[in-house]
């Protein structure tokens, strides 16, 4: 029992540390994107994107980060956790494709690292129960007679 409560306290502490530095970090970026400095479109220049992508990484950014704090919403933390891995996937491969340094091309990858802990480390009250599934229908099999009794 006592081992237990320490597992779970531990568990829930590595869920936030990696919430917030992998998850929650997203509000820092989704906040220098919506502000569309003269570094934002340098990078977005240099990666081959169009300035306008930096409203559409912002709020995405930012709704992600928000939607992975706030309690309830498992769906949309579902949804959330996809984007940031999209994101980090492609900012990951859009480095290498312009040749990059390495370390360029990894630090996605360090913050998927991250966003991938959270999302495994979640605790029950933010997954997404999946539906029961409907009962199979049993076959019932009488002498040259073969039926279906749904729900039996």
């Amino acid at each position: 029992m006592k081992n237990e409560r320490i597992r779970n306290r531990v568990k829930n502490i590595a869920y936030w540390v990696t919430t917030i530095f992998g998850p929650a970090s997203f509000v820092i970026g989704g906040v220098i994107s919506l502000t569309g400095g003269p570094e934002v479109a340098t990078s977005l220049s240099h990666l081959g994107y169009p300035a306008y992508f930096a409203l559409i990484l912002g709020v995405s950014k930012l709704a992600g980060a928000v939607v992975t704090v706030v309690p309830g919403v498992p769906r949309l933390k579902e949804w959330a956790y996809a984007g940031f891995f999209f994101d980090l996937t492609a900012a990951a491969y859009s480095h290498a494709a312009v040749g990059d340094s390495t370390g360029d091309v990894v630090a996605p990858l360090v913050f998927l690292a991250l966003v991938a802990a959270s999302w495994a480390l979640r605790p029950a009250s933010r997954r997404l129960v999946a539906p029961a599934a409907p009962a199979a229908p049993a076959v019932v099999a009488a002498p040259g007679l073969v039926s279906v009794a749904v729900g039996a």
